[in-house]
């Protein structure tokens, strides 16, 4: 177990029958890297399956009794480290990066106090850039992002662009109230004002939701000086059952914070928009 330490760097990752490869190529990222003083392996899989990755000095493997879902399992770590740490990753396993990038990343928070959640710039692969950056979404921006296909979906391409704040080029700093939660560096203080993951969302919208709490107090920047890469593998629209949860689960946010009604996401979206000079 890590020792209590005021500036301590932690990070936790939600597994869940997570392939081994990805997660040992995140492993090796965050094992060479000196940034990340203890990381916690959350493992919400139905089987236990031991690994040599999973244990070591700065590695702490805990086996959830049932799938708890993704925000709920990186709040098992979160509890754990909400008193000692000074800064905590949420980090996907299918996700990676270079030498150098996390150092960038706690370097800029540092120098401002103000900002509660940061999410580097995220690409492809390929290199392609991943538009992560968006508004707070109305039920409207879901359905039409999730379904809107074929013929519709050149007619609604300007909407989507705005909504994922395209127009920007993402090649600066940007305060934004909805980040991905493939990747978030947050600040343990500003977690213990605003409160942890909403464990009502099984799994998809604990990102927006977190973000837009968090931006009600801090600011939630996109910083486009480190990168990491992302397998975006977009379950939802390959399975059935990865749907249901999906909109399952969207329906319990807009249960939550109003479905046409949300006058903090009109004002927050607005003066976004204003500041980003749309």
């Amino acid at each position: 177990m890590p020792k209590d330490s005021p500036d301590m760097i932690t990070a936790s990752v939600v597994l869940y029958n997570t392939p081994k490869h990805l997660l040992k190529r995140l492993l090796d990222c965050i094992n060479s890297s000196p940034v990340i003083e203890h990381l916690y392996l959350v493992d919400n899989s139905p089987v236990f399956a031991d690994d040599p990755s999973f244990h070591g000095p700065r590695v702490t493997y805990i086996k959830a009794e049932k799938n708890l879902g993704y925000g709920a399992g990186h709040n098992v770590a979160l509890r754990r480290v909400i008193e000692s740490s000074e800064l905590h990753f949420v980090l996907n396993p299918d996700i990676y990066f270079g030498p150098g990038e996390l150092e960038k990343m706690v370097r800029f928070m540092r120098d401002d106090a103000s900002i509660g959640q940061l999410m580097p710039k995220v690409v492809y692969e390929d290199g392609g850039l991943q538009f992560l950056c968006k508004l707070i979404p109305t039920p409207g921006d879901l359905f039409l992002r999730r379904f809107a296909g074929g013929p519709l979906r050149p007619l609604l391409r300007k909407k989507m662009e705005r909504f994922e704040l395209r127009f920007t080029g993402y090649d600066r700093v940007m305060d934004v109230p909805y980040l991905s939660g493939c990747f978030m560096l947050f600040r343990t203080a500003a977690l213990r004002k605003i409160g942890l993951f909403d464990e009502q969302f099984f799994m998809y919208p604990e990102d927006i939701d977190i973000t837009r709490r968090m931006n009600a107090e801090y600011r939630t920047v996109f910083f486009p000086g480190a990168s990491i890469v992302h397998d975006h593998a977009k379950e939802s629209y390959k399975s059935r059952r990865f749907l249901w949860i999906h909109v399952k689960n969207l329906i319990r946010y807009f249960n939550k914070w109003g479905w046409i009604r949300d006058p903090q996401r009109s004002r927050v979206n607005r003066d976004t928009l204003r500041r980003l000079g749309a």
